[in-house]
């Protein structure tokens, strides 16, 4: 029955976003803090966290077969991410921060993350793998161009390690490596769990296709929707989080490297996953 299947899908794409967002997002900012990382470090690993969904979801669809699916997914995953990411510098007041020239750069190639996919689902481009090594190389030079912008975020940003430590991360540093050593061993068990999960919505979405027709630009799109609300919730958290320590510019930067990370994996690596996946299915 429709409205069964429909019922397993909403359940296992609730799995993998909760786990996603209560556990696996938690467990990262939780190693970040251990480790005394950056705002930019932690920004960067909580947009490769909150791309799992996506990883998840794209690698099972092409396995399935439903490219077409894989590619409405990230698009629509990546123009969410910037409303989403929009709407939270608006509700946290920190518009003056995106003047930042670094910032800027880096939402410029994030414009670029939704214009390529929309291109490729506009001139209707197949899954090709000659595709990958375009993408790779498109991945490496937006980190190129990122790594060079981070000398514009000015001495409000450099100054970032000086900030006050408040009591509670005094107290994770006593224990970093134990903490260290059970969070790592936490992440594995939840990787795990959500490789499980995102074969069960892969059989899920090839049944919506073979069964009940439903078009895969449709399935993608729900799909992307679902997948961005960890990156909500990030980019919330994040400048929060510093604006606690009165440093806007350190949640913006956390937020701004989310976003940035997020949406380039979600393309040039994730995309290309799921056409390699796609391609050898075929054969």
């Amino acid at each position: 029955m429709l409205i069964f299947e429909i019922l397993k899908f909403i359940i296992y794409s609730a799995l993998i976003v909760y786990i996603s967002k209560k556990i696996l997002v938690k467990l990262l900012r939780k190693i970040a803090e251990v480790l005394d990382l950056s705002p930019k470090a932690v920004g960067n690993i909580a947009g490769f966290a909150t791309s799992m969904p996506e990883l998840l979801t794209v690698f099972f669809s092409s396995i399935q077969g439903l490219f077409d699916a894989s590619i409405y997914n990230i698009a629509s995953s990546n123009i969410i991410n910037i409303i989403q990411y929009m709407s939270s510098i608006a509700v946290n007041k920190n518009r003056k921060e995106l003047s930042n020239k670094a910032i800027k750069i880096e939402l410029g190639i994030v414009i670029a993350t939704i214009l390529i996919p929309v291109l490729m689902i506009i001139f209707g481009i197949d899954a090709n793998i000659n595709i990958v090594p375009i993408f790779i190389l498109l991945f490496i030079f937006c980190y190129y161009i990122r790594s060079n912008g981070y000398k514009l975020y000015g001495k409000a940003f450099n100054n970032e390690r000086e900030i006050k430590k408040i009591e509670e991360e005094k107290k994770w540093v006593k224990n970093k490596s134990k903490i260290a050593i059970v969070s790592f061993i936490e992440l594995l068990i939840v990787g795990v769990i959500l490789f499980v999960v995102g074969n069960l919505l892969g059989d899920t979405l090839q049944t919506f296709k073979l069964r009940f027709n439903i078009p895969e630009a449709i399935i993608g799109i729900v799909l992307g929707f679902i997948t961005s609300i960890p990156e909500l919730i990030t980019f919330i958290e994040s400048q929060k989080h510093h604006k606690k320590n009165k440093s806007n510019i350190e949640g913006v930067v956390e937020a701004t490297e989310n976003l940035f990370s997020s949406n380039v994996i979600n393309l040039f690596i994730i995309e290309s996953i799921g056409i390699i996946m796609y391609v050898f299915v075929r054969r």
